[in-house]
């Protein structure tokens, strides 16, 4: 039996260090202190490209290389867009008193008895190698790119899935030899299985998906180490586990369960493993369908200990009520937390469209078409809009400055109720 510690997803950068940075240290600790036999990462180790100088990546190496010290150590390749393809090869030259491996390619490497890592010539060992203390069948995040060049971007989404399954499948021999010599075998992988869950409890499914249970299954590795999910979660078959151990610190609002790291027990038939809590922040999201209920807020607070907390506020309101929402009194009444977000948004008036204004060419039918949908009295209006057709820019501007008795009178209202146009008096003109 090997015992292992696997993390995954610690999204080290300055604007996250102070969450991640924490929650992995005690993650190491907690590795050391149960003497694990080796350290695997599942990817994603960075949130994006890191400058060397950073805080975020020292702090990071720094705890790289405690873990070396202890055990060895398999990195494997995360998303592009947070590990940029090279970056990890960096830290194997931080040293350490055990070997750091970095699997940023499809093989088989094997942990032998004296502590150093083997790695396959091509993308499986022919024969598991003598001395072998633990085969890992590596499966780093695949170029998309790559595909679509060779099947064309339209088939890309769903071949991903079934080019994969077939080099699953591939390694399943090697893995049963494994067991037959008393080897544990492991899967290593970054991706999505097709039905887990998202840290905000959404079930994933599509075509674009990497895996299905069936087919990391029927791998025939003892147990198979996933990332790239944040959300801690696990199958079974027999004495065979999949587990994702999620992100090792809470990163957005409203995210579910614990966040922690993994350490498995692993056997030639078989693995179990447990979920080790981290100190992640705790957080809070509070919803509105309308303004925030500033009562509602007080006994939440009231409530909730909220001295190490973090609470994220949303609300939708109506455009004509975005006045009735006091951010300050919000601030407030939620003033023990460590900090509060507010999220607002405001939905647009929406007025409707009048019912074949677009069917006609004539400017005075889509007017009085627009004034039944507004129930507005057209008449006073289609006078206005004959005055634009039949007098000019001057003649208009004169009225509008004669004195009110004379401007009424340019529009008279008939017994029937229509308006009627009438000249203005020559004196007015002048």
């Amino acid at each position: 039996m090997i015992t292992i510690a696997h993390f995954s997803d610690l999204h080290y950068a300055d604007d996250t260090l102070a969450e991640v940075g924490p929650c992995f240290a005690f993650a190491v600790d907690e590795a050391i202190r149960r003497g694990v036999d080796v350290a695997v990462i599942t990817g994603d180790t960075t949130d994006h490209a890191l400058p060397a100088h950073s805080p975020a990546f020292a702090a990071l190496a720094r705890q790289i290389r405690r873990l070396a010290d202890h055990c060895p150590v398999l990195l494997l390749q995360g998303t592009y867009s947070h590990e940029p393809p090279g970056m990890l090869r960096l830290f194997p030259l931080l040293g350490g008193r055990h070997p750091i491996h970095v699997a940023d390619r499809l093989r088989q490497v094997a942990l032998m008895a004296d502590g150093s890592w083997r790695a396959s010539e091509g993308w499986r060992f022919d024969t598991v190698p003598a001395g072998a203390r633990l085969l890992c069948s590596c499966v780093p995040t695949m170029n998309k790119a790559a595909l679509v060049a060779a099947v064309g971007a339209g088939e890309a989404a769903s071949a991903m899935g079934g080019h994969l399954a077939r080099v699953l499948a591939g390694l399943a021999p090697s893995h049963e030899r494994a067991r037959t010599l008393g080897i544990p075998s492991i899967g290593v992988s970054h991706g999505t299985v097709h039905g887990c869950m998202t840290e905000h409890g959404v079930p994933m499914a599509g075509l674009d998906h990497e895996f299905t249970t069936g087919t990391l299954f029927a791998v025939r590795a003892s147990g198979f180490l996933l990332g790239h999910i944040h959300k801690h979660q696990s199958w079974r078959d027999g004495a065979h586990l999949i587990a994702y151990p999620g992100s090792i610190g809470r990163l957005h609002y409203g995210e579910e369960g614990d966040k922690g790291f993994m350490v498995w027990q692993v056997e030639a038939d078989g693995a179990d493993a447990v979920l080790v809590p981290t100190p992640a922040r705790r957080t809070h999201e509070l919803v509105f369908d309308g303004p925030p209920d500033l009562a509602a807020l007080e006994v939440f607070a009231r409530e909730h200990d909220l001295s190490d907390a973090r609470v994220r506020v949303r609300w939708c309101v109506a455009e004509e009520a975005r006045h009735q929402v006091d951010r300050d009194a919000i601030l407030a009444a939620l003033s023990g937390a460590a900090g509060v977000k507010l999220e607002g948004r405001v939905m647009p008036v929406s007025r409707a469209r009048a019912a074949g204004i677009a069917r006609t060419t004539h400017l005075a039918l889509q007017l009085r078409a627009w004034a039944k949908a507004a129930s507005v009295h057209a008449d006073p209006l289609l006078a206005r809009l004959d005055d634009l057709d039949c007098a000019s820019p001057e003649a208009i501007a004169t009225r509008l400055l004669a004195p009110d008795a004379q401007c009424d009178a340019l529009t008279k209202a008939e017994p029937d109720g229509s308006w009627v146009h009438t000249e203005p008096a020559t004196e007015l003109i002048a």
